[in-house]
């Protein structure tokens, strides 16, 4: 198997993750800055390594496969930290969602593959949506401290809410195109 450029990219936003962990928990002033980033710059290969894969029509189907999978790795592990960093019900709770979500739409997808079906669950808008409303929340639950006078983590607690919601709505979606195929193979 060829290693692609986008699927090279996609391999690095997951060599990304053990850097990211390890900054997260620095003891310095910075290293929430820096944390930050990583997971800035992880979440734009996100986009990049798709729009690569499209124009130098280098499509595959391991990336196809893996693009997601890092995409789900990075959003578990920063959650995970921090409901780790902040143990409470208000961050524990959307976080419970969002990873109940993924595992289960995984699931959802690897099952609709297996009966030959998984064109028919695919990305919506509204995942879209959650997707970036989950990203832009966790930057700024990961940066923490108050910016231009913003509360910045209250703000991304905010935006952690409304992706759960988004989340539970892109997963009735989901389950709603797949219904007929769970009802004439359950």
């Amino acid at each position: 198997m060829k290693i692609t450029v986008p699927t090279a990219i996609t391999l690095f936003r997951i060599g990304l993750i053990p850097l990211f962990v390890i900054v997260f928990y620095l003891p310095y002033s910075w290293s929430n800055v820096v944390a930050t980033a990583i997971f800035g710059f992880a979440s734009l290969t996100d986009w990049a390594d798709g729009y690569l894969a499209r124009v130098l029509k280098q499509e595959s189907r391991f990336g196809a496969f893996l693009d997601p999978v890092a995409d789900k790795l990075m959003v578990v592990v920063a959650i995970v930290l921090l409901v780790e960093a902040h143990p409470s019900i208000y961050i524990a709770l959307p976080s419970i969602i969002i990873i109940a979500r993924e595992i289960s739409v995984s699931a959802l997808r690897e099952w609709m593959a297996e009966l030959g079906n998984r064109t028919a669950i695919k990305v919506s808008f509204i995942g879209k949506a959650k997707t970036t409303t989950q990203l832009v929340s966790l930057l700024f639950l990961i940066y923490q401290e108050p910016w231009a006078g913003l509360p910045i983590f209250e703000i991304g607690l905010f935006g952690l809410y409304l992706a759960a919601i988004l989340t539970v709505i892109s997963m009735v979606i989901y389950l709603r195109s797949a219904w007929p195929v769970i009802v004439k193979n359950g």
